[in-house]
């Protein structure tokens, strides 16, 4: 099931739809449950990829959706865009949502889910994954549980997603004078200083570090010694 373009909730064969529908663009088939109690409670997510807002239900799914708006094979991102429905070995009818929808650069697509432990969500959820598995299988795609990021990797993320917006690419030939700058593997600061002002070269770095235009390592505290270079999509895109 899903929601079709007239905004009507539509059921079709799922080979077919897993085809011919963009769940990239497809809005939620529910809303995400407020849970009362909790600290964290459904939002929305502004997506670079898809240059709007993209729902989210819990932290965990935060996580992943800035994980996935960075990764440079996704092209689409939506939240909820499908219930899957079968009947299980008693003929009894089930279903699951997966919360997260992603389309990669070879057209082929991730459902997924986003427990916040390995646990998470009992049988129903074992149910749910293996008939997924099978789902996907039939049309070359993957079903995953993500796994939670690395607390430093998803800190450090978390940090340059405060720049993926496209106005942080700065204006004239900035950010090709930062590319230039790392074009060898340099301290972030030194690099920033030789092209100009820190504070308004900075945020370019962080920009085309969240991009892939420029690289470093993640799996550590980014500080302003961290040695940063110039990628090949940096080569590429330029």
């Amino acid at each position: 099931m899903f929601v079709d373009e007239s905004g009507h909730l539509t059921q079709r064969p799922w080979t077919a739809a897993a085809t011919e529908v963009r769940f990239e663009h497809a809005p939620p088939v529910s809303a995400f449950p407020i849970m009362p109690g909790r600290r964290w409670g459904p939002g929305w997510w502004w997506s670079a990829t898809m240059g709007r807002h993209v729902a989210h239900g819990s932290a965990a799914m935060r996580a992943q959706l800035m994980l996935l708006d960075r990764n440079r094979r996704v092209v689409g991102l939506s939240a909820r865009p499908v219930r899957v429905v079968w009947r299980d070995e008693r003929s009894r009818v089930r279903s699951w949502i997966p919360q997260l929808f992603a389309r990669y650069t070879d057209g082929t697509g991730l459902l997924a889910d986003c427990p916040a432990a390995e646990d998470a969500g009992g049988v129903r959820a074992q149910h749910a994954q293996a008939v997924l598995d099978a789902a996907c299988g039939l049309v070359g795609w993957q079903y995953r549980r993500l796994r939670p990021p690395d607390a430093v990797m998803a800190s450090n993320v978390a940090w340059l997603a405060g720049y993926r917006h496209p106005r942080y690419r700065g204006h004239g030939d900035l950010e090709e004078a930062v590319l230039d700058a790392f074009a060898q593997p340099r301290p972030l600061i030194e690099g920033a200083v030789m092209v100009g002002d820190p504070l308004q070269v900075l945020p370019v770095v962080y920009h085309a570090l969240w991009a892939g235009r420029l690289e470093t390592a993640l799996e550590v505290p980014l500080h302003e010694q961290v040695l940063v270079r110039r990628t090949a999509a940096g080569e590429r895109e330029r």
